[in-house]
């Protein structure tokens, strides 16, 4: 009977092609159906944020307004393609979170050898966190977004004796498109800051070609000229950049403690759109596993960047609450080293037994797995279901589209999002009834004229105040 060489076997020397291409194909699968079962509507920051983004007029980036312009501008092209819809503001998120999630894998699969990145993309791009930065339509998603581009060009930079000056120019043109976003200067200067202080980066720099090196520095000049025009025509946008909306020095420490809460607490009883815990126990044990792997060598750039940008996210939580979702970009890292740390004192018990090797997929397999499957059972349900977290987001756009047609819809509050509606469809959004006719009215009509009678009352199974469409039509009086 012929030996079996497990070595030739196709799926084993496939096997982490095969990994990857089914964690591409499931994640792919699980991004763009997020807005189905995932939260059930819209937020106000995604109304806002919505309402923002499609009023950036042409003249919007030459006059300077460039908060969050690449965000803004990918939002604005989904709606005006697509309508307002829940799926069309959340559809920027969605792509960005495609790409942000194959720059994770690229990026641990550049550190780490191809079964640590692969175990560990699973567990990060599967999370909770992730994924509710992948199906919120708000520009959050880009705080994790640059500082992964930014580390993967850099890891292609740094690894390589003689590195392309096509990655030199890739991230110039990234960090240049950072600094538009909240708190991203302060990452730019840590990049700095960090190359100055790392002898080993310090010395590729030196080795890079002369025209690279100019041609960065003209696209770094650029960046600054356009940032100070912005600043000049909208001075907000210095706040907004630095310090986030809103922010103000005595709270600085009360939002990290509000930040950091979902992280540690295991009932969500918190005011917060971020389900507790932020990160499973399993997850958060094998980073501490990793933090203290990367104790050991540690001023080896990549040991020590996770332990630095962990105290890059702290700073940028105490502005704002919601930043803490950075966490994810170190945790990912830390999450690696722990798996890495695991295998390599598994393997080092039996460094000659093969079945030893092979039995150790078994656990691992179990364990994965229930880490995976939770996390992503609390996505579906905690946002669906949890009371606490639910109120928070509102159905009201599909229920207006699901029941109304070309009525005339009168909104009070946020009028300026929902007149978007009217681009689109033959739903006719108003401030103030213009006719008098039918009237489909958002919310309560404390202070209708006379001659208007309740016809219908619409309501949404998602809510306990269920009564969101009140329509009225005209009753003709005497002498009309």
């Amino acid at each position: 009977m012929k030996k079996i060489i497990i070595s030739k076997l196709f799926l084993y020397r496939y096997r982490f092609v095969t990994g990857y291409v089914v964690l591409g194909v499931a994640f792919m699968a699980l991004l763009f159906t997020l807005p189905l079962f995932a939260q059930n509507g819209l937020s106000e920051a995604e109304m806002s944020s919505a309402t923002s983004s499609y009023s950036l007029g042409k003249d919007g980036l030459p006059n300077g307004d460039l908060v969050d312009a690449p965000y803004r501008l990918l939002q604005k092209l989904s709606i005006t393609v697509f309508g307002l819809s829940v799926y069309s503001i959340k559809l920027p998120s969605i792509i960005i979170g495609l790409i942000l999630g194959l720059l994770l894998i690229l990026l641990l699969n550049r550190w780490f050898k191809s079964n640590v990145s692969l175990l560990a993309s699973c567990l990060i791009i599967m999370s909770t966190p992730f994924l509710f930065l992948a199906g919120n339509g708000t520009p959050l998603i880009m705080l994790v977004f640059w500082p992964t581009l930014l580390l993967w060009i850099g890891s292609k930079i740094q690894g390589e004796k003689r590195p392309k000056p096509m990655y030199c120019f890739m991230f110039a043109i990234a960090m240049l498109g950072s600094i538009f976003t909240p708190y991203m200067i302060y990452f730019a200067v840590f990049c700095v800051l960090f190359v100055l202080a790392q002898p080993h980066l310090r010395f590729i720099v030196k080795r890079l070609p002369k025209l690279p090196l100019v041609m960065i520095g003209i696209i770094v000049v650029a960046g600054f000229a356009a940032l100070g025009i912005s600043i000049y025509n909208h001075p907000e946008a210095v706040s907004e950049l630095l310090l986030g909306v809103g922010f103000r020095a005595e709270n600085f420490w009360g939002n990290i403690a509000a930040g950091l809460a979902p992280v540690f607490s295991w009932h969500h009883n918190l005011e917060s759109v971020f389900l507790a815990p932020l990160v499973s126990l399993p997850t958060f044990a094998l980073a501490l596993i990793g933090l203290f792997s990367t104790t050991k060598g540690f001023f080896a750039s990549r040991n020590s960047i996770a332990s630095i940008l962990i105290v890059f996210c702290l700073i940028i939580t105490g502005f704002q609450p919601q930043a803490v979702v950075f966490a994810i970009l170190p945790f990912a890292i830390l999450v690696a080293h722990g798996i890495k740390y695991l295998l390599e004192k598994w393997y080092g018990l039996f460094p000659e037994n093969p079945y030893a090797r092979v039995s150790a997929l078994i656990p691992l397999t179990v364990l994965f797995g229930f880490m995976i499957i939770p996390g992503l059972l609390q996505y579906v349900y905690g946002y669906r279901y949890n009371p606490n977290i639910a109120n928070e987001f509102s159905d009201n756009l599909a229920v207006i589209q699901a029941n109304l047609s070309d009525e005339q819809l009168l909104v009070k509050d946020n009028y300026e999002f929902y007149k978007i509606l009217s681009a689109k469809s033959d739903i006719r959004v108003v401030d103030n009834v213009e006719d008098k006719g039918k009237v489909a009215v958002l919310g309560r009509w404390d202070d209708r004229p006379e001659g208007y009678e309740l016809s219908r009352i619409i309501t949404s199974p998602m809510r306990n105040n269920s009564d969101i469409i009140y329509v009225y039509r005209y009753i003709l009086t005497e002498g009309e």
